[in-house]
């Protein structure tokens, strides 16, 4: 079994920050990659960040220039640093580990709101 702890989330005005941070454990032999994706009312959960164990990382276009992934591997633990958050990023972020290409485990998920 592997467990995700999601943590960060919670209410910021627009053009504010929030970091949000997932570690993993349990039974973990190797991780192709982690990430984060979100899900907004009423729409399909959409990738927003993914990084892999090599450090190769992708982003949606929407959060280019406004949000960094990292990760810590002796951790197992990814981090999602949001910037300049816009009403559109809110969203339940969820936290994504791959073991391999093909698997994959997800958090329960953090509510990300940002409004004024």
């Amino acid at each position: 079994q592997v467990q995700l702890v999601e943590s960060g989330g919670g209410l910021v005005q627009p053009g504010g920050s929030l970091r949000l941070s997932c570690a993993a454990s349990g039974s973990i032999a190797s991780i192709f990659a982690m990430g984060w994706y979100r899900q907004a009312p009423g729409k399909q959960r959409e990738l927003v960040a993914q990084i892999t164990r090599g450090g190769s990382t992708n982003y949606a276009d929407s959060v280019k220039g406004r949000f960094a992934i990292s990760r810590d591997n002796a951790k197992n633990t990814v981090y999602l640093q949001m910037n300049i958050l816009k009403p559109e990023d809110t969203a339940v972020y969820y936290c994504n580990l791959r073991p391999t290409y093909s698997v994959n485990y997800w958090g329960e998920g953090t509510l990300v709101t940002v409004s004024s």
